[in-house]
């Protein structure tokens, strides 16, 4: 989804353009861009990129706040210029000192952090043990949400479901999604759909299996799997059948296989 026109009244007015690095609200920024639980204590999110923000339109959230480096606020004035409640031009060097970008991108924008709901007992979920990397877990949210499962449960000592890398990762999928995170196991008790937990030596092979739906996946830490704890509440253990000889997949590999499998077998 595109940003809407821009409106007359907004369209044409000039931008505040900050060229100092000690600005204040340059350094909320960099900490929102860079530290990944700076989202926690301000209570918003740094998307940067076309692809994010659009996303975040997608969804229905109104960014506070759309940065752009001043070369490409010319270019992008007409298309974006009103898509947030105000607009900020920072000068291009800054902009590339608040992304975490090797390559920054041409626009940033602040959005509220949404809020996060209670459990679901029946969504179809997945349950994220001790998954670290933050590429993994943004890879297994936009399966998650290509898939189907509308929720994503995030034990302590995943990484954070929130951070810049994370949000990077999933693509905009946060934004179709349920998220809970920092869960302990106690609070997993109340989700009343059956568990299936990833094994890569024991188990059921996924091809054969009946799967049952609504489910919850349960994927475990990239080196140690899913605790005992986690597989003794299981209703079914799945392996992926490897042919061609390698010990496991990468967790977010092996996610995708066995979302999808589900959602093939609905």
């Amino acid at each position: 989804m595109k940003p809407g026109a821009p409106s007359p009244d907004t369209a044409g007015a000039e931008p505040k353009l900050i060229t100092s690095r000690d600005n204040a609200l340059l350094k909320d920024l960099r900490r929102l861009a860079q530290d990944n639980t700076g989202y926690r204590r301000q209570g918003q999110l740094w998307l940067e990129g076309d692809h994010l923000c659009r996303a975040a339109l997608a969804r229905g959230l109104k960014p506070k706040l759309a940065v752009f480096p001043a070369a490409a606020w010319p270019v992008l004035r007409t298309e974006w210029g009103n898509c947030a409640e105000r607009n900020l031009v920072v000068a291009d060097e800054l902009f590339s000192g608040i992304s975490a970008l090797e390559s920054p991108a041409q626009i940033g924008c602040v959005v509220p952090l949404p809020a996060a709901e209670g459990l679901d007992p029946g969504a179809p979920s997945v349950i994220l043990d001790r998954v670290q990397d933050a590429g993994n877990v943004g890879s297994i949210l936009r399966s998650a949400a290509a898939f189907g499962f509308r929720q994503v449960l995030a034990l302590k000592g995943t990484a954070v479901l929130w951070s810049p890398k994370v949000l990077r990762a999933g693509m905009g999928a946060h934004f179709g999604l349920q998220l809970l995170e920092g869960l302990d196991m106690a609070q997993l008790g109340g989700l009343e759909v059956p568990w299936l937990v990833t094994s890569s030596h024991a188990g059921e092979l996924l091809q054969r299996a009946a799967l049952p739906w609504p489910c919850a996946w349960v994927l475990g830490h990239e080196g140690q799997g899913v605790s005992a704890q986690l597989e003794a509440r299981a209703a079914l253990r799945i392996r992926i059948g490897q042919p061609g000889g390698e010990e496991s997949l990468n967790v977010a590999a092996a996610a995708a296989i066995c979302l999808h499998a589900s959602a093939a077998g609905r």
